[in-house]
Formats: C-alpha cells, structure tokens, sequence
C-alpha cells in the first residue's frame, strides 16, 4: 500500500518527460536581478525583464542545449526614479545609443549535481562582447497546467566585472563585481505561437 501510495505521488509531482525541441521564452517570465555593494553601506538591487530569445533543449542530453536571449535595458528599474534615469543616460548604460544586452551560449556542461549545468556564452553589453559562465539549475520539465504547453523553467546565477564593459564608474567605492540573479521560462516554439495567435484572436 505504501509502495503505490509512493508511486502515484512520483507520477504527480515528477516533470513530464519532454522531447528535443525549440522553445521560446516566454518574456513575461523571463528576468533577472542585479546586485552590488555600495560604499560598504548597502547592497541595492535592480531588476530587468521582458526578455526575450529562444532554447534549444533535449531533457534527455542537456549538454546539447544552447540559447540566445535579448534583455531591453529600458526595464532596468531600481525602483528610485533618478537613479533609473541615471543608469540609461550617457552617464552610464547609455541606452539610447545600446538599448540591448544579450547572451549566446557556445557550450554547455554537465553540473556537479543533477539538474545542474553550467552555460558559457557571450555577454554584449555597452558595445563590449565578454565570455560568461551561468550556473544553471533546471527547476521543471513537463506541460504547464495554465497553458497545456510543454513547457521549461530555469533559475541561472553569475558574477560580472561591470568594467569590463566600460560602465566602471566609482570603482572601487562602488563594487566592480555585479551578482546577477536569471530566471527563465520557455514554451515549446510552435504550440506557443499558435496560443499567441489564439489568444489575440480572442481579444477582437
């Protein structure tokens, strides 16, 4: 009795097997956080979202994932309004004339657990194209119960030297050393195109 009750809660809460395919990121929730220490007084944060991109992923050989994914660096919100402006003058981000940061893996590794991996790729930002490695953790594989889509999610971390990509201001007062925070969400390409469509059909 114990052994069923064991196996139907393993089919209830394990992901669904998916196959190999191309997943879009969903840019609802597809974002991230910044952190820094500031002067040894505080360490403030800032969020990013509205990515978007796409992922190649095989549940059943990972290491042959790869992404892309296009950040507008207008979502940056800090939640304090001059700073905001602050970041995308030409003080700093400059995002009138970068208004983008993007990431392109070229390799993927298996991590030290399961469902871990680490993602190295390109980070274009500023003008100024740098290697990046994500620690990446696979949260869930299986079909969201919202949507019926087949469905991915990760949560990804890295550190970053922002003046590597000449945005050093008050260094070394202000840390050179950005925590980047990700998380990700991605549909099957084909049936999420055709549940936007439906969606907006329904909109008229």
């Amino acid at each position: 009795m114990i052994r069923q009750i064991a196996l139907a809660a393993w089919f209830v809460l394990a992901p669904l097997p998916l196959y190999a395919a191309t997943y879009t990121l969903e840019s609802d929730y597809t974002q991230g956080i910044v952190r820094w220490n500031h002067l040894g007084f505080s360490t403030p944060v800032a969020q990013f979202g509205s990515g978007q991109g796409t992922l190649e992923f095989d549940p059943a050989n990972p290491t042959k994932s790869s992404v892309s994914v296009t950040i507008p660096l207008a979502s940056l919100n800090t939640g304090v309004p001059d700073l905001d402006e602050e970041f995308r003058s030409t003080f700093f981000f400059e995002t009138a004339k970068y208004p983008t940061a993007t990431f392109k893996s070229t390799r993927v590794e298996a991590g030290q657990m399961p469902g871990h991996l680490q993602v190295s790729g390109e980070l274009s930002l500023h003008g100024v194209t740098k290697p990046l490695k994500l620690d990446v953790t696979v949260l869930k594989v299986g079909t969201n119960p919202r949507t019926n889509l087949p469905t991915v999610g990760f949560a990804a971390t890295a550190t970053l030297m922002r003046s590597d990509f000449g945005l050093g201001k008050f260094v070394p007062q202000v840390a050179d050393e950005i925590q980047l925070q990700i998380t990700a969400q991605g549909a099957e390409a084909k049936a999420y195109a055709d549940y936007l469509k439906q969606q907006a059909a329904e909109k008229k």
